[in-house]
């Protein structure tokens, strides 16, 4: 199977646009009945329902889950019934959410490093799918999800959507992290469509002043009155509209956000481009934990979904996320520590949807890097997305064009990796920038522990005063 992927990709990077939109969509057709197909309608229909119900009543729900997950799930995947797990008696001694916190917390180099210990043999292969993250760390994670967790974790990203008037009946305009564009193309169309998924994927890599116009002039022609992708991508673009006058033609509704903090400033510079407010998300493949933004501003935890503790940090702002999933009987994570802080509210929201208020979260603020010639690129965890041998990674910048990429090797790392990490940096990067790599013990942290994935003696110059647009607003503030 690896073999037949590895030649579709090659296939793929060799065709035409036109071609290359046909391989998209039927990638897009496959994705479509894995989230939404067999009986996510109802999934969805009872997800929504959920939406104004009590906390008390949320929190019975959430309990009953937690006893059922553990019970049923948890005790019969063998990393839980090991030594690496305490002797609690019995998982009937866990009532709900408040008693997890006698369990420990595991990390997701405890999972990479002790993977086949965490499927549960109960659950047939049949009703699994493969899933890989890279998350903030940069290190790639692969795992097992039944369908059902697929379903209804999408399910509960529409809910979220449904509150702001988007559904799947919506075309999207995406500006995420894939390399849907060879970054060997010089000329548009900079984008490739997603028919059964009604997308069209925008090239992040192509993105630059010179490039903008083109962009503009395709989601003015097909109207996309959804945008949605990362906030340093998003961000961009509206900075250069903004910088070089350039009229939309159109009115956008929405423009949601995931996979990184949505910060200030880019809120601002998408609002003055787009003329609307960003919705912001927060979540991840392992289906731990699950904040959603609701029509009034607020990150609302989705308590329904998963059961999340924010666990003390020495800054009595700052709380580490910590999560339960429930929905994933196929590999279950107790307690999973995502490597992100939050601060959080002890207020209600008036908006009437139960659920903590999360005020931000500050472990996606990923930096760009700065090729050659000037471009910047954001989200470069995408490169190590499928590095399961790289246990952690760091980018480190201190002028454009020249990087270190800071590589701790897990076990079983090869000059295979090497290779394929060579491979991927390239596809990405192109010879816009020279780099090495440095195989290190351990990668620095900051203060808070935290690692961060790209460290430059050039943020600044890059995330605050990238352009005079930007920085006036951000003034404005």
């Amino acid at each position: 199977m690896k073999r037949i992927s590895e030649h579709i990709l090659r296939l793929y990077a060799v065709s035409p646009p036109s071609l290359q939109n046909v391989f998209c969509s039927a990638e897009g057709l496959r994705i479509q009945f894995s989230r939404y197909g067999g009986d996510y309608s109802q999934v969805l229909d009872e997800v929504i329902a959920r939406s104004f119900w009590s906390p008390s009543r949320v929190r019975i729900y959430q309990d009953i889950r937690i006893r059922h997950f553990l019970q049923r799930a948890v005790a019969a995947t063998p990393y839980y019934r090991g030594g690496n797990w305490p002797n609690i008696g019995s998982w009937t001694d866990i009532r709900g959410i408040q008693d997890l916190s006698s369990l420990p917390v595991i990390q997701k180099q405890h999972v990479q490093e002790q993977a086949n210990s965490f499927v549960n043999p109960t659950i047939p292969v049949g009703r699994c799918i493969d899933v890989h993250t890279s998350g903030t760390t940069g290190s790639g994670l692969h795992f097992k999800a039944t369908r059902a967790a697929i379903r209804e974790q999408w399910s509960v990203w529409f809910r979220y959507r449904s509150w702001h008037g988007i559904s799947a009946s919506h075309w999207c305009g995406y500006f995420g992290g894939r390399s849907v564009v060879p970054i060997e193309e010089r000329q548009p169309p900079y984008w490739r469509i997603n028919v059964p998924g009604r997308q069209v994927l925008f090239s992040t890599y192509h993105l630059s002043p010179e490039s903008v116009s083109s962009y503009v002039c395709e989601m003015r022609r097909r109207r996309l009155t959804w945008l949605h992708g990362y906030p340093s991508v998003l961000s961009q673009i509206a900075s250069l509209i903004v910088e070089q006058g350039i009229e939309l033609g159109y009115e956008v509704k929405w423009i949601t956000t995931g996979a990184e903090s949505l910060l200030p400033f880019q809120r601002a510079v998408i609002r003055r481009a787009f003329g609307v407010e960003p919705r912001e998300h927060y979540g991840m493949a392992e289906g731990v934990a699950n904040f959603s933004e609701c029509p009034l501003g607020r990150l609302h935890v989705d308590e329904d979904f998963s059961a999340v503790e924010f666990l003390a940090t020495s800054d009595p702002q700052l709380f580490r996320v910590v999560g339960t999933n429930l929905s994933n009987w196929a590999t279950p994570l107790v307690r999973y520590e995502m490597s992100d802080l939050a601060k959080i509210s002890d207020a209600s929201c008036p908006c009437g949807r139960p659920g903590r208020i999360v005020d931000s979260v500050d472990g996606r603020k990923e930096d760009y890097v700065v090729l050659r010639d000037g471009s910047k690129v954001g989200r470069m965890d995408h490169i190590f997305k499928d590095m399961v041998r790289i246990r952690e990674s760091q980018i480190v910048q201190r002028q454009p064009g020249v990087m270190v990429f800071r590589i701790v090797r897990g076990e079983g790392y090869s000059i295979a990796d090497e290779r394929l990490l060579n491979a991927e940096v390239r596809a990405r990067l192109g010879d816009q920038a020279e780099y090495t790599i440095e195989y290190v013990e351990k990668v620095p942290r900051t203060a808070m522990g935290k690692l961060r994935l790209v460290v430059s003696s050039i943020d600044e110059a890059i995330l605050v005063k990238a352009s005079p647009t930007v920085q006036s607003i951000r003034d404005a503030e």
